[in-house]
């Protein structure tokens, strides 16, 4: 499996040259999901979690790796995405398990999986 810290790098650089070359419609897509994850009754983070099993269960790489990091940024534990995973999997199945793994590499790749090795 490629490195997913640096699939995260280069789909961030290319959504930014897409963004440069469509700069309205980078900026109303940009608008939507800071209205929609700002703490309101339920906290961002908890929105993140719950993003992060909606990317697994649809198989989006992007989306994955985005609300993984978007989830870490807003405070997330690597212990509450790896469990925020299994929902994902109790609901999406092998597809969602497959794509944890890729969840998996980018918070190893991140130094957050050391608590649960021996």
């Amino acid at each position: 499996m490629e490195n997913q810290e640096k699939l995260h790098q280069e789909i961030a650089v290319l959504w930014d040259t897409y963004k440069t070359c469509m700069p309205d419609v980078g900026h109303a897509y940009d608008e939507l999901p800071a209205e929609v994850y700002k703490d309101g009754v339920l906290k961002g983070k908890t929105k993140r979690l719950m993003a992060v099993a909606g990317a697994l269960i649809h198989g989006c790489r992007a989306c994955i790796l985005f609300q993984t990091q978007n989830a870490l940024d807003a405070g997330a534990t690597a212990e509450q995405i790896l469990e925020t995973c299994a929902v994902a999997i109790s609901l999406g199945g092998t597809m969602a398990a497959g794509e944890t793994t890729r969840v998996v590499k980018f918070l190893d790749e991140k130094g957050l999986l050391s608590q649960f090795k021996e």
